[in-house]
């Protein structure tokens, strides 16, 4: 799984016209699932997002995590990813998984947030969404899993 996580001052999801998702501060989390993820990966993403220490302490130093400040995350799927551009100028897809088992470990992915005791709310699977958000510093980090690991 390759996830962009961005901490946000605060952040929507638009479908259709209608705002589905709002968060406070808290993080954004773009995800990207590959066809060899596995539920390992899942903990071991929404394990490490939960206990992700980038929000500023008091002495403004990067130190508490998004349970720490009782933050809210929004979790929004995202193929494109894991678009490969090393040939041509129209991105390939074939490094995305299909769409039916990606919502699966999508679903897994936030079931595992809350059960870490974050708040979230997701985008809608496979919709045409805007994201909007404030980045707060900002602050934007990848994280890649690999068979179960923080690769």
């Amino acid at each position: 799984m390759r996830a962009v996580v961005q901490r946000v001052a605060e952040a929507s999801v638009t479908v259709e016209g209608e705002e589905v998702c709002r968060i406070g501060p808290g993080l954004v989390v773009l995800v990207g699932v590959a066809p060899a993820d596995t539920v390992a990966d899942v903990a071991v993403l929404s394990a490490k997002l939960a206990t992700l220490r980038i929000f500023r302490d008091d002495q403004g130093k990067m130190n508490r995590s998004v349970v720490d400040i009782a933050g809210e995350v929004l979790v929004v799927s995202q193929f494109t990813l894991l678009a490969d551009v090393r040939k041509g100028r129209r991105p390939s897809f074939v490094g995305a998984a299909a769409p039916q088992f990606a919502e699966t470990l999508f679903g897994e992915l936030a079931d595992g947030l809350r059960d870490q005791g974050v708040a979230i709310c997701t985008g809608r699977f496979g919709a045409l969404m805007q994201v909007a958000l404030i980045n707060d510093g900002p602050v934007t980090i990848v994280i890649d899993t690999d068979e179960g690991k923080i690769a």
